[in-house]
């Protein structure tokens, strides 16, 4: 068996873990690191959260810590068989190892086992199916650590049964293809073909879990492939996509957008080809209202927003901005910047802040302008001059403007 020594988890080892591995093992109770933070050690990453699995039942779970004195925090997860415990300052997030009955393609019912094997059965992917002991063995049932070197995803067992369990793990498949998988189109016949068949199972998954994978996938490796592969395997219409997406422009602005940490729905934006399109997303996935206006802005604002020739190549992005009457303009122009690939001139708009309007109503009643109206319109007017010099005009040279008037 191999065993890990790497930094990454020496690091997880604290004062904490020890306490309850203490505890569990007190008891005879065995207790492993799960699923992705295993995938994540392996791979030499920190993982984010950490799961554990664990023989010992909810009850018994909470009869050791109750008896030892540690804090339970809210118990959501117990009917899943998940308790999780406080102790120096850190939860542990401890799940009883379970066997799927009874599977709807969206829900499980669990009954609680002591086999890790049949475990590491129910989940998704070869490459979270691992477990570690916390002296460092990998028990790893399917050749999860063997994939993951070669950067293979593979659903365990049987590709078709896993995803009628639970439909989203067709999502999952993309998304661990893309940040995993070194190369776009190396994947098992059979698994396309399983996904294929089973895409209208995600007609019955709710928008928002599709909608965190569908962010995830969008900023990962390989997407123009894998969106275009969404297409293929008949999934798009399932998913919100529209059903004539256009991917020579998705193709096109994912090769410049990459490095330039673009939103998820400024690189889903270049699959539009109008405000409906953003429209049907929205009633599919049911996505933030900010997410929506960005869309629509994109789609609105793309063709014709564009950089100016000449010395000033910011300058209608800048003037847009200072026109606009509406709240986060910057930072959608900036993401516009993003979809056209303008690299140089997004940093440039990032280091630029917005002027001020150097002149007010005050000082145009100090010059003897009285009227309300007059003041409005002589305001309007500097404003335009300012405007045309580049908001360099200040407050002296604009008011001897008004002089000449």
């Amino acid at each position: 068996a191999m065993r890990l020594q790497a930094p990454q988890f020496q690091a997880l080892l604290t004062p904490g873990l020890r306490s309850v591995a203490e505890l569990f093992e007190k008891k005879n109770y065995e207790l492993r690191i799960a699923g992705g933070a295993v995938r994540d050690l392996l791979s030499g990453v920190t993982p984010q959260d950490i799961d554990f699995a664990t023989t010992a039942t909810p009850a018994e779970m909470k009869e050791l810590f109750t008896a030892a004195g540690v804090r339970l925090i809210n118990n959501k997860g117990e009917k899943h068989g998940t308790i999780t415990a406080r102790l120096h300052e850190q939860n542990f997030e401890i799940t009883t190892l379970r066997i799927d009955v009874v599977t709807d393609g969206r829900h499980a019912e669990v009954e609680f086992t002591t086999d890790w094997h049949r475990d590491a059965e129910r989940r998704d992917l070869t490459v979270n199916s691992m477990f570690l002991g916390l002296d460092g063995t990998l028990y790893d049932f399917f050749n999860g650590f063997e994939d993951l070197k070669n950067k293979k995803i593979r659903f365990v067992g049987k590709a078709a049964e896993r995803i009628q369990e639970d439909y989203l793990r067709i999502l999952r498949y993309f998304r661990f293809y893309g940040r995993i998988a070194e190369k776009p189109g190396d994947h098992e016949p059979n698994t396309l073909q399983a996904i294929k068949e089973n895409a209208k199972g995600l007609a019955g998954i709710s928008g928002e879990r599709i909608w965190v994978e569908l962010k995830k996938i969008l900023l990962g490796n390989h997407v123009n492939h894998l969106v275009q592969l969404m297409y293929e395997l008949d999934i798009a219409q399932y998913i919100g996509l529209p059903l004539d997406g256009n991917l020579e422009e998705f193709a096109r602005v994912t090769k410049k957008i990459q490095n330039l940490s673009p939103k998820p729905m400024t690189v889903l934006t270049s699959l539009f080809k109008g405000k409906d399109d953003v429209t049907n997303l929205d009633l599919r996935l049911k996505i933030s209202k900010e997410e929506k206006n960005l869309g629509l802005f994109l789609v609105k604002h793309r063709q014709e927003l564009t950089k100016a020739q000449g010395p000033e190549p910011l300058r209608p992005y800048q003037d847009f901005l200072m026109d606009s009457r509406e709240a986060n303009t910057n930072s959608k122009i900036l993401e516009l910047l993003k979809y056209q690939g303008e690299e140089e001139l997004l940093k440039e708009m990032q280091g630029w802040s917005v002027p001020s309007f150097p002149v007010s109503g005050h000082d145009l009643r100090k010059m003897g302008v009285s009227s309300g109206k007059e003041i409005g319109t002589a305001l309007q007017q500097l404003r335009e001059e300012w405007k045309k010099s580049g908001y360099h005009m200040d407050k002296e040279e604009l008011l001897s403007c008004l002089k000449k008037v």
